[in-house]
């Protein structure tokens, strides 16, 4: 497991954009498995919806690419404190429930393909065992 703390020593996130609040299960270079709360006092849910909260599908992708994040970052052989994971690519999404404040969104992403510095993971959010996103995401490294 992870905690808050160490997951902001790995990602470049901060709150409101940080979107992976635990990481639950790593296996370095392959897989990862993390924890999103759903707060209604989420800025989000202020404009999308006032009358009925939903967690917009792009933020659900990008849960997933922070997860998948996780995972490139957990090879030290693969990074450097000078490089950024960013979007190379979204493919196949699918939105299958909607994600409401109260729930706990469960985000696992299994990388398929890694070539150099680009990286394509299978992601899966789900929420109380259902499905509630899939998605293939592709990333890449960038030197800052």
């Amino acid at each position: 497991m992870m905690s808050l703390e160490e997951i902001k020593e790995i990602l470049p996130h901060r709150y409101p954009f940080l979107l992976v609040d635990r990481i639950l299960e790593v296996q370095k270079g392959k897989y990862c498995k993390a924890l999103k709360n759903i707060s209604g006092n989420e800025e989000i849910f202020q404009g999308h919806f006032p009358s009925h909260a939903v967690l917009p599908g792009v933020m659900i992708i990008e849960a997933l690419a922070q997860t998948a994040g996780i995972v490139i970052h957990s090879d030290e052989n693969e990074t450097s404190s000078r490089e950024i994971v960013f979007f190379a690519g979204i493919d196949k999404a699918k939105f299958r429930i909607p994600v409401v404040p109260g729930d706990q969104l469960i985000l696992e992403t299994t990388l398929i393909n890694q070539r150099r510095n680009f990286w394509v993971f299978e992601g899966n959010a789900s929420v109380d065992d259902k499905l509630a996103a899939q998605a293939e995401i592709k990333l890449m490294l960038h030197s800052v």
